[in-house]
């Protein structure tokens, strides 16, 4: 695929890391909080587990994608999370 096609699936793949890890984060912060809502946090902490798995799923078919549809997982490379 294009370069173009690489460096925008590298920004989405970094971007996604970035904004699972701002939900991790904030989760973080309101255990923390001595006003934290258990009752928040759970839900925070379910749905910040459910980002990252459907992030996963989504960058796993978008690499897919950027290598050009191989016939064979093993023409990826795996050096895209640098």
């Amino acid at each position: 695929m294009t370069d173009t096609i690489m460096q925008t699936y590298k920004a989405v793949e970094h971007a996604m890391d970035a904004y699972n890890k701002a939900l991790l984060d904030h989760v973080e912060f309101l255990r923390a909080s001595e006003k934290s809502d258990p009752d928040r946090i759970t839900r925070l902490t379910q749905g910040a587990k459910a980002m990252r798995d459907s992030s996963m799923i989504y960058l796993s078919y978008a690499k897919f994608i950027a290598y050009g549809m191989p016939e064979s997982e093993d023409m990826i490379e795996d050096d895209l999370q640098s």
